[in-house]
């Protein structure tokens, strides 16, 4: 089956504001914290969240069209990652902070 990377903006088109409104939410920075210590990705039903299927899917598709993270589809699984190079270059110490606070 044909690997799928779901519709994400491209490096230049991720705008800061759009990526502190998707980290300033409690259930997408845990999603972000997963993500950041799985580097390989993580298939999307494997974090364990405090929220319904329905929304744990919008709060993957917020950090998604924010430029957050990357999804790409693997059989019938879909599967994210952390765009870390991404924010790093664009935005250098950014995810190293927010990372690093305190839960």
């Amino acid at each position: 089956m044909a690997t799928k990377v779901l519709p994400q903006p491209e490096r230049d088109e991720i705008r800061v504001e759009a990526v502190l409104q998707a980290l300033g939410e409690p259930v997408r920075l845990t999603i972000v914290r997963a993500l950041a210590d799985n580097p390989a990705g993580v298939c999307c039903g494997e974090i364990e969240l405090p929220v319904t299927a329905s929304t744990r899917a919008h709060h993957l598709k917020t950090l998604r069209e924010a430029g957050v993270i990357s999804t790409h589809t693997d059989g019938t699984r879909r599967v994210s990652l952390l765009r870390r190079d991404d924010l790093e270059g664009l935005y250098p110490g950014l995810l190293t902070g927010v990372l690093s606070a305190k839960q």
